[in-house]
């Protein structure tokens, strides 16, 4: 093949054509993505949008712009980026075209989301445009082609002109022009591009394409999520910012449009124009160097952007002195123009990070760091909007970005210097010859930071592990405690709602309920594999923290009777946090406890963390009704029952537990340690996934854990309604309050005899217990019987939590016994040794997992019953179907694990 020839520059004339095009092909689409910054302002007055709505509308397509990048990266990785960027212009073109002709809100958002395709094409072009450069200089080409993000700029300078030139001032004609200008675009791009070298090289080579999963191998290193979280806010809070300044400019400063267009181009046409400038220092001084440059200035220009208009008056002698504090609009615009710089410099050293790291992978791992990235700017409008509306000050948008900053850098500091001291404690002698050339300090014992560890050693036990290990379970209970009744705590307040004025029907409190359970199962699964990654202490100190986000929102929002629907269910997604803490922290525990008394220590961790569930209902009723709080609690809402009014502080559901999260994370933070012997990747871990006992295990575990926590979530809701004459819902509390209290004794009672045939006895009673309790619901025959409806449940919520103990003690069992019968020399110690630490691992994993998946019972169950009512008038037929559920329940515990020849007898 002849060599391609060079300029002067020492770049061939080919890669100058391809990143020229690509460049020029990336600004159109950027354009196309971000034009509801403009015309959204118009369609929200045509509309009469609120600001959440609004920031709905004009985050849609950024939504389908980041999910579409994964997919779009693997297609680049496969077939190249020339025919898929063509391709993909071609058909953003059309919904493009047809956005002109839409007039209701719905259409607005569903063709926003085919439009916003236009964004997948930067995980087409970063790709494409790596694969033509050399490693040296890879980062200016890819800061030159990310300078295509100026196509924001170039919206805000175009539709309002295209807007003024409207006869009637309408917006139509801007997607039409754009529609036109992609697809000439798209031609141009084909016949001035050429196909990458890299893949070339493949086909002709006929070299076999890599699978799906091969593809996707990468994801499973947590650098690249690290990486992603970088570009969430140096790209993600670029383009929502993008999309909000306008607005922000007219709201604030009342400013007219075309000046606030004008203005924010001074935010985004930098930004974009620099970036090649960023790729440049990167090549030069190391892409995570010129990150952290970037983190630090965006901090502190965010802290001034975030200090909101103040008046302060001064009682003084001669009189009251008054005087004013704001951000005017000159120094706002010289903030925002360094900030845009900032995050233009980030957006080309996360990628040159990236290429440095995974240079044969960049389709996949840029598509998922992009999505990462184009979700920032999807959620954080939304998340403006919200806090707008709930807090009442504009510039809480930056408040909010000032905390992802601040969570980006505690966890790249962290990572970093965990994987500083990893490499150095595999390789002892460079750690010595750097102390003593003194580059390093001496290595020191870190607090809080359990070097020997060793339960299963009866002699470290009894000496010093047992105190130790007793010490962070009591530290860790409350801690657990608290996640539940924060988990749990819709199922008090949506029964309040109605009788305070929100007019919501009985299926959208169900949701309600229901949604901590579905938003917890994710984040138990994101939890399940958190504590060897970043150590169990310092992950329950985070996790509680995070905590007083839904409790403080709660408070707020219900006092405000504007509040939609819509605010509401995002704060019960919140409060599924608190579900994931149950995965980190039993995974947590599990470590410090030999095999023998592990049944008994997660039994008890979890029985005082389930009594959360109880506790909730009881306390929280309480403060409800009687007032307490009243410094914080704000003022009553009036409760209208059947005429009769109350006074009462439904925001004290959400307060109450404010102050003893603060105190239970400052308890884990002095009183709890990390293990070092417990480290492992997340592709490490994840290998469980292959088990088919930890998929069997998940679903005995929905049926102990999934009842448990779904039955708490629905059943004050399905007595209030099945019953409303009775004020049976008011002990609702008794049920998960039995639950947690006998948890420990499953747990202890598998210590002992084996979990199994007590799992198989407590599924029996749990087939039984629903049918029992259809026979005493109102009917045609009578109103039922409210007592023997609630003992039925009673009996259920026994056995389930028996049964919790019983199959949490049986994962960790599992997992280890398989791992010690690959050991074929039994007398060979260190083999066994390690058997039983992986064994360990895998089982923390397992029963994080399996808890996770058990949490959409919290979900299903609240789901199924408010379903069972609407179709059928009553609960009847989901009762009947958990019946069925358990059965099958008893057959795979009896088969698997409990009968004679069971593959794994426990």
């Amino acid at each position: 093949m002849t060599p391609p020839e060079r300029s002067k520059s020492g770049y061939s004339r080919e890669q100058i054509s391809v990143l020229t095009m690509n460049t020029l092909a990336f600004a159109v689409n950027f354009a196309v993505w971000v034009m509801f910054s403009v015309i959204g302002i118009k369609i929200k007055a045509e509309l009469n949008l609120n600001e959440t709505e609004f920031g709905l509308l004009v985050a849609t397509p950024i939504l389908t712009g980041s999910l579409i990048r994964l997919p779009l990266g693997l297609l680049t990785d496969r077939y190249g980026g020339r025919i898929i960027f063509m391709i993909q212009m071609v058909v953003v073109a059309i919904p493009t075209w047809l956005l002109s002709y839409a007039t209701e809100y719905w259409q607005y958002l569903v063709l926003g989301l085919f439009v916003g395709m236009a964004g997948g094409s930067f995980a087409v072009g970063i790709a494409y445009t790596s694969a033509w450069f050399s490693k040296e200089r890879q980062g200016t080409a890819m800061g030159i082609f990310g300078a295509g993000n100026a196509g924001s700029s170039l919206t805000k300078f175009i539709a309002p002109m295209l807007i003024a030139a409207s006869a009637t001032g309408s917006w139509r004609n801007v997607p039409k022009v754009y529609s036109i200008a992609l697809l000439v675009m798209a031609v141009l791009f084909w016949f001035f591009t050429y196909e990458d070298p890299l893949h070339q090289k493949g086909v002709q080579k006929d070299q076999r394409r890599p699978t799906l999963g091969e593809q996707l191998m990468p994801l499973l290193d947590l650098r690249v999520w690290r990486f992603g979280l970088a570009y969430y806010f140096v790209f993600g809070a670029f383009v929502a910012l993008a999309l909000w300044l306008p607005k922000y400019y007219v709201g604030e400063y009342g400013l007219p449009l075309a000046t606030a267009a004008f203005l924010t181009i001074l935010f985004d046409l930098p930004s974009g124009a620099i970036r090649a400038l960023g790729g440049w220092a990167s090549d030069k001084v190391g892409g995570n160097q010129v990150t952290w440059w970037v983190l630090w200035i965006s901090l502190a220009s965010l802290v001034i952007l975030s200090y909101p208009p103040t008046t302060m008056v001064i009682h003084g002698i001669k009189g009251d002195v008054a005087f004013s504090i704001e951000v005017g609009v000159v120094l706002f615009t010289v903030l925002i123009f360094i900030l845009g710089l900032a995050q233009g410099f980030g957006k080309a050293s996360v990628y040159r990070s990236l290429a440095d790291h995974y240079p044969t992978s960049m389709g996949v791992v840029g598509g998922i760091v992009g999505v990462i990235g184009g979700l920032g700017g999807f959620t954080l409008p939304i998340m403006f909007g919200v806090a707008a509306d709930v807090v009442g000050v504009r510039s809480s948008c930056f408040m909010l970005l000032v905390g992802v900053v601040v969570v980006t850098m505690v966890w790249i500091w962290r990572a970093e210097s965990s994987e500083r001291e990893e490499i150095l404690f595999r390789h002892a002698a460079a750690r010595a010859e750097l102390e003593n050339a003194e580059l390093l300090e001496h290595a020191r014992r870190r607090r809080h930071l359990l070097v020997d560890w060793r339960p299963d050693d009866e002699t470290f036990w009894a000496a010093s592990g047992r105190r130790i290990a007793n010490r962070n379970l009591l530290f860790s209970m409350p801690a657990l405690l608290l996640a539940f009744a924060v988990w749990v705590v819709w199922s008090v307040i949506v029964v309040e709602l109605p009788h305070i004025g929100y007019q919501f029907s009985t299926n959208q409190l169900f949701w309600l309920a229901a949604l901590p359970g579905l938003s917890g199962a994710f984040f138990r699964v994101l939890y399940s594999f958190v504590v060897p990654i970043f150590g169990g202490r310092n992950w329950t100190v985070y996790s509680t923290a995070l905590l007083i986000l839904p409790t403080l929102w709660i408070g707020y929002a219900v006092q405000d009777p504007g509040t939609n629907y819509a605010v509401f269910a995002v704060i019960a997604l919140l409060c599924g946090l608190g579900a994931g803490n149950f995965s980190s922290s039993m995974a947590n525990i599990s470590f410090f406890y030999p095999k023998r008394l592990q049944g008994t220590a997660l039994g008890l961790n979890a029985g005082i963390g389930n009594l959360g569930v109880g506790l909730a209902q009881l306390i929280a009723p309480i403060a409800v009704y009687g007032g307490a709080l009243l410094i914080l609690g704000g003022n009553a809402q009036t409760h209208v029952d059947q005429g009769v009014t109350t006074p009462i502080w439904v925001q004290n559901a959400g307060f109450i537990w404010v102050p003893f999260i603060v105190l239970s994370t400052l308890a884990a933070w002095f009183g709890m340690d990390n293990i070092a012997s417990v480290r492992a990747g997340f592709a490490d871990q994840v290998a469980i996934f292959r088990h088919k006992h930890q998929w069997l295990m998940s679903w005995l575990y929905t049926g102990t854990f999934g009842s448990f926590i779904g039955l708490a979530a629905g059943f004050p809701m399905l007595v209030n309604t099945q019953f409303p004459a009775s004020d049976a819902f008011k002990l609702a509390f008794i049920g998960p309050v039995l639950a947690a209290l006998v948890r420990p004794i499953g747990g202890w009672l598998a210590d002992r005899i084996g979990g199994a045939w007590i799992t198989v006895w407590c599924f029996v009673v749990m087939a039984m217990a629903p049918l029992a309790a259809v026979g005493f619901l109102p009917g045609a025959s009578g109103e039922g019987n409210v007592q023997g409806f609630v003992l039925m449940f009673l009996v259920l919520f026994v056995a389930a939590g028996i049964g919790n103990g019983t199959t949490i003690r049986m994962i960790p069992v599992i997992f280890r016994t398989l791992r010690e019968r690959k050991v074929i020399d039994r007398n060979n110690q260190a083999a066994l040794e390690q058997a039983q630490r992986e064994g360990s691992t895998e089982g923390a994993a397992a029963v994080g997992f399996s808890s996770a998946v058990a949490a959409f019972g919290g979900f299903f169950i609240p789901i199924a019953c408010g379903t069972s009512i609407k179709l059928m008038g009553g609960p009847q037929g989901a009762l009947i179907f958990f019946s069925l559920f358990y059965v099958s329940c008893v057959a795979l515990t009896w088969w698997w694990y409990a009968r004679q020849d069971a593959e794994v007898a426990c």
